[in-house]
């Protein structure tokens, strides 16, 4: 029978009680003590208050500006760009989320953003900028307010472009007035469609006034180009956390001090992708529109949520502001050997630009854009935009690891439940991407910039298998195949295996460039001269056969000789010349069986390859035609020597 001493150290339904506030004895019959003292906090909002601890800059700040005083003349640059041309002003701005800023102290810190004199009912309210928000911020907007957010199971925010999940080409306008004229690439062949100043003013009023009507715009401040002589200041604003998100981590981003010293930007995205065009206005075909004026240094996007139009847009505006300042602009990736020596990247889609241009005895510069000036290779960008379809931990392990917290994941599909992502899901669309900043690579080089280019690598997928797996160019024949950016697709299987398609795309990037590819190709032939640099155009794709016939060429083999460039051991390498096309190919090579340097040797059928050479030969002359009109210095004299080194037949 149990004591009452023994009954009092009973609970509810006779257990035993624990007992915490007495100190341990060496029995251990008494639990530990967790008792805390209790948190600073009379409510919930200043519990959630203590939970967010208030950051200082990592970097001094020099300025002599109050907190308040910074964030007016902060606040008073975004007001400016936010500007209505109709109405001269916006609303009045307010930084800081809406939910948690006090309105009242925005009203008098802040109210000098309007006038008297606005008339619209804009004027009559706040617009909240969250300004360069970090990617934890950015994900708790997106979750919470942008319907198709979520966090993967990697850390990263798996989030949808909307209807549109690429880029619209057709629907891209450059404004056409007396100095774009002349300077830019007009007509046929070019990627550049005009409209006039006043229809982009007409979509560009529509935009702001659609970003001013929002409750809150995130504003982001950074830069491209990591030359920081040469850098370019950009501002985005737009109204999603993920579009936010994907630029905070495709530009370089500033530090708290160069923030400070930002002042007017040097280019002005307004993304209101979620608003549709006026279909009705003048050069419009369709509810979308992306719209460059180089003049007003500004860019509209509507009817696209697609993130990549920003990235590209502003590489087509680099393609115009560099070679202005006689920096060349390179759709190309770009690596560096740990002796300094520097190779560029050229190829199309499939031919293995990604892949040869990873290289962990290599230091990345970078995958996608690249800078050429008198101080060297720099990188545009501060991240990569990598494709995510088919995407396995053994084939691309450094995109692999690189999806993690802070990267954004853009259309993939991923398990309800788990969250894990299934890269060879394409429901939503092929073109699945991730974009993540490029110290997320572990060889990365940060900075990314670099000495001048040794070498240059033009990549093509030959699938008619009659270009050698590797070719010394000349300057002129550089300029040739810089110029008609080959490569060869395979054709559909329905009925049967179809011959490939050839594929041509000006620069490597006809999508991007601005001026004539001329023009781009006569600075390249002059950087390579001047920093003695080497060109060579490297085969990944079919020996001994068309596709169907013949077998793609080992990546083994593509690496041995892109190894051997690097070294500069092919260099030394006795060549031959080949006909029609007129290449120099080694005879020999470490690595390499020699008999599929020269592709008539692995050709059973020797008047096949000759039919199928010529073939190709004659859709290069075709392609060409279109460049033959162009003139460099006032005469005909460098487009001749650059024709003279396409395929004779």
């Amino acid at each position: 029978m149990e004591t009452k001493d023994r009954k009092s150290n009973r609970g509810r339904g006779g257990l035993a009680m624990i007992k915490t506030n007495k100190v341990a004895t060496d029995s251990g019959e008494v639990c530990r003590d967790d008792s805390s003292p209790p948190v600073k906090a009379q409510t919930i909002d200043e519990l959630h208050s203590l939970q967010r601890k208030k950051s200082t800059p990592s970097t001094p700040v020099t300025a002599s500006f109050t907190e308040e005083q910074r964030q007016r003349q902060q606040l008073q640059s975004i007001s400016a760009s936010l500007a209505s041309l109709t109405r001269e002003t916006g609303p009045k701005l307010l930084k800081g989320d809406p939910t948690t800023t006090n309105a009242e102290k925005g009203t008098r810190l802040h109210s000098y953003a309007a006038t008297a004199f606005d008339v619209s009912d804009s004027a009559l309210k706040f617009t909240h900028v969250l300004y360069n928000l970090s990617p934890a911020e950015l994900y708790e907007q997106a979750i919470k307010y942008e319907k198709g957010s979520f966090i993967s199971a990697n850390g990263a925010l798996a989030t949808l472009s909307g209807a549109k999940t690429g880029r619209c080409p057709r629907d891209k306008r450059v404004v056409k007035d007396h100095a774009t004229q002349d300077d830019l690439w007009w007509g046929k062949g070019s990627p550049n469609i005009e409209m006039d100043e006043h229809t982009f003013l007409i979509n560009r009023e529509r935009a702001v006034d659609y970003l001013n009507s929002l409750e809150k715009v995130f504003v982001n401040d950074q830069f491209l180009n990591w030359d920081p002589e040469h850098r370019i200041k950009v501002r985005i604003v737009s109204a999603r956390a993920y579009h936010s998100l994907f630029m905070h981590n495709m530009c370089i981003r500033p530090t708290p001090e160069e923030l400070e010293e930002f002042g007017t930007p040097d280019f002005t995205i307004y993304n209101a992708g979620q608003f549709p065009c006026n279909r009705y206005t003048h050069y419009m075909t369709s509810s979308t529109s992306i719209d460059i004026n180089l003049a007003r240094k500004e860019m509209v996007i509507l009817g696209t949520q697609y993130a990549g139009e920003m990235k590209k847009g502003l590489f087509s505006v680099m393609h115009y502001l560099m070679p202005k300042r006689n920096i060349l602009s390179l759709h190309s990736g770009c690596n560096m050997g740990k002796d300094g020596n520097v190779a560029l990247f050229f190829g199309l889609s499939g031919t293995g630009k990604t892949t040869l241009s990873t290289d962990h005895n290599r230091y990345l510069i970078g995958d996608d854009e690249h800078c050429w000036s008198e101080n060297g290779v720099s990188n545009i960008e501060g991240g990569c935009y990598a494709k995510c379809v088919d995407l396995s931990k053994d084939k691309e392990p450094d995109i692999w690891n690189a999806i993690k917290f802070g990267t954004v994941l853009e259309n993939v599909v991923f398990d309800e439940h788990t969250r894990e992502v299934d890269y060879s899901d394409k429901s939503v669309t092929e073109n699945t991407r991730a974009a993540y900043p490029i110290e997320y690579i572990p060889n990365a080089r940060i900075p990314c910039v670099a000495p001048h280019a040794k070498n240059v690598i033009l990549l093509a997928c030959d699938a008619f298998g009659v270009l050698p797996p590797v070719s010394k160019l000349s300057l002129a024949q550089t300029m040739y195949h810089f110029i008609s950016g080959y490569t060869a697709l395979v054709g559909g299987t329905e009925d049967g295996i179809k011959e490939p398609q050839a594929t041509f795309s000006a620069c490597f990037g006809a999508a991007f460039i601005m001026m004539h590819p001329t023009k781009y190709a006569a600075m390249l032939a002059e950087k390579m001269q001047k920093h003695g640099a080497t060109g060579w155009l490297v085969n990944t794709g079919w020996s001994g056969g068309s596709y169907g016939l013949g077998n793609r060429i080992k990546l083994a083999y593509t690496r041995k000789i892109i190894d051997a460039i690097h070294s500069g051991s092919l260099l030394n390498a006795k060549y031959t010349k080949t006909g029609v096309f007129g290449l120099e190919i080694p005879t020999a090579m470490e690595g390499v069986p020699s008999e599929i340097l020269d592709p008539v040797n692995t050709w059973s059928d020797k008047k096949a390859y000759q039919d199928t050479l010529l073939k190709l030969a004659s859709l290069f002359k075709k392609n060409f035609d279109g460049f033959m009109t162009y003139e460099i210095g006032g005469d005909q004299k460098l487009t001749e020597e650059i024709v003279s080194a396409g395929p004779i037949i």
